[in-house]
């Protein structure tokens, strides 16, 4: 329970989910029908409530639009498919 007068501060850098140049891929369920390479676009760049602009696609879009990011999934070892 927060005390009286005391309010959470924002930070001026919010955790920012995407970086310009950063590819993304649009959910399954947005672009039905299309190949993992299809839905995948470059950022163009970030805005500051933290959607993001596309390269060459209208419109503002907000992290929940794209599949979760795996920065782990680059990292494949011999004998592993991730």
């Amino acid at each position: 329970m927060p005390f009286l007068g005391l309010r959470k501060r924002r930070s001026l850098n919010p955790n920012v989910w995407a970086r310009p140049e950063m590819n993304v891929i649009f959910r399954a369920e947005i672009m039905p029908g299309k190949l993992r390479e299809e839905r995948t676009f470059r950022i163009e760049r970030v805005l500051p409530n933290g959607r993001v602009v596309l390269k060459n696609v209208d419109g503002e879009y907000s992290e929940g639009a794209f599949e979760p990011l795996n920065f782990r999934k680059n990292l494949n070892h011999d004998g592993q498919n991730s």
